[in-house]
């Protein structure tokens, strides 16, 4: 009896352990975004991936790079930025920012080019200790041409080593 009251207090230990977001541990995040729930004036229906690698430069403060592309009607769109997330405590509540470059590529061949700051806010959901599955709703704002600001929801998954 004592050996299954401890193996069941070790599986809740571990279903409920929370990764800790401590200077130097890196974060790895792909995700889809799109799922038909993003607005932008621009877009009817859009799929897209994307992914951020960061480190922790102190505890709950990360530095990302990311990398994406968005598939659309009338339009495809590739991106790469920078930005920071920043965690509440180990709630796995964050929020982050940062400045992105796309590559906007028409339809009828025409390309185009914007910058951009976008900024987003989610969960860090954690399935072990070292693996989150992360909804974020996110905000991107273009500089040049406002028409290809969107709106929306993503599902990723965070992977800390």
């Amino acid at each position: 009896m004592k050996k299954l009251a401890l193996a069941f207090c070790l599986l809740a230990v571990s279903l409920t352990a929370q990764a800790q977001f401590e200077k130097g541990t890196m974060i790895l995040n792909p995700s889809v975004t799109g799922l038909d729930f993003s607005y932008s004036k621009n877009d009817d229906a859009k799929f897209g991936l994307g992914a951020q690698v960061g480190t922790f430069l102190a505890d709950g403060f990360a530095l990302m790079v990311n990398a994406g592309a968005d598939w659309s009607q009338p339009k495809d769109t590739y991106t790469l930025g920078t930005g920071v997330r920043c965690y509440f405590n180990t709630t796995g509540i964050y929020i982050g920012g940062g400045l992105d470059w796309e590559r906007i590529r028409l339809k009828g061949g025409e390309h185009n080019n914007d910058w951009g700051v976008g900024i987003e806010a989610g969960y860090a959901y954690f399935l072990s200790r070292t693996v989150t599955i992360e909804p974020a709703v996110y905000y991107k704002w273009r500089f040049d041409d406002s028409d290809n600001s969107r709106f929306g929801i993503k599902v990723g998954f965070g992977f800390y080593f």
